[in-house]
């Protein structure tokens, strides 16, 4: 998400530093490789270790690597925005008490994005969407408007509830049903067993998110994800494959824990979880995708 973040604004001239961990800044090339249904090309970009004095921060790592992030954040350090585009809920508040309300503008994006290796960034879906709260407006009108010229779909959404459920109604199921099944979205829908468990997911989510004041349709969302790509995967699927920790609890929990708060129960939610926490105490092995 980063590398393509970056690739794209250095596309529409403007000056992009990425922030990177100090033991592999050496590692890194000048510049960065970039492959998209948008084109490809090669952006000019600074690397850092460190956050320097800077208009708009971009924050795009996972909900996993929040912490560590910050701690590339000098104390007082010059920043007009923080526009953060993690996955889930929780982190807006950290955010938020960490640098102040006025200066963190929730967004979200929806796209399959990967870093095959160090600079060289592939976005495999035929989408980008960029949806930011419309208190940036003034700030990244401009930005947005260009991005749209190279192929990204950019809104501004007032209602900051809505903007953040809109993509958790979507994401989770989607991340949680491709993770727990260890398949391609095309597979998840087409099989009747996994579709249902995927469309009970979404109830449920909508469920929640409706109970927290977000205007969310989950008949409107169930023929998004029949549309999608039948081969795109999610990053969360990807992690477990690798070995790596996944976005469960930014983006799981956040469900589980907004129906606690209103007494709803998400038992198909509840059980994708618990599959992926059995792949994940296998090694990341499917044991079994069919219902």
């Amino acid at each position: 998400m980063g590398g393509t973040m970056a690739a794209c604004l250095a596309r529409i001239r403007e000056a992009v530093t990425l922030i990177v961990r100090p033991e592999s800044l050496a590692a890194h090339p000048p510049g960065l490789q970039f492959e998209s249904p948008f084109g490809n090309w090669s952006a000019q970009v600074t690397w850092s270790a460190s956050v320097e004095p800077t208009d708009v921060l971009w924050l795009t790592v996972k909900a996993t690597q929040l912490q560590a992030a910050l701690r590339t954040i000098p104390e007082n350090a010059s920043i007009g925005a923080i526009v953060p585009l993690l996955n889930g809920l929780d982190h807006l508040e950290v955010l938020r008490a960490e640098f102040g309300a006025e200066r963190v503008i929730p967004a979200t994006i929806a796209g399959e994005m990967e870093r095959v290796s160090l600079g060289h960034f592939v976005h495999r879906s035929p989408f980008a969407v960029l949806n930011i709260s419309g208190r940036g407006r003034g700030l990244l009108e401009g930005v947005s408007d260009q991005l749209r010229t190279i192929g990204f779909t950019c809104n501004f959404i007032d209602d900051e509830n809505t903007l953040m459920w809109s993509k958790l109604i979507f994401l989770g199921p989607f991340a949680l049903a491709t993770t727990a099944f260890d398949k391609p979205i095309g597979e998840v829908v087409g099989n009747p067993g996994t579709w249902r468990q995927l469309e009970h997911c979404v109830r449920e989510t909508c469920a929640a998110g409706q109970a927290e004041g977000a205007k969310v349709d989950a008949d409107a969302v169930l023929p998004l994800i029949r549309k999608a790509p039948a081969a795109m995967r999610s990053s969360m699927q990807k992690d477990v494959d690798h070995g790596r920790a996944p976005e469960l609890d930014a983006i799981g929990g956040a469900i589980v824990r907004a129906a606690a708060r209103h007494e709803l129960r998400v038992p198909a939610t509840e059980e994708l979880i618990a599959r992926i926490r059995r792949r994940i105490a296998a090694g990341g092995h499917s044991g079994g995708a069919g219902l």
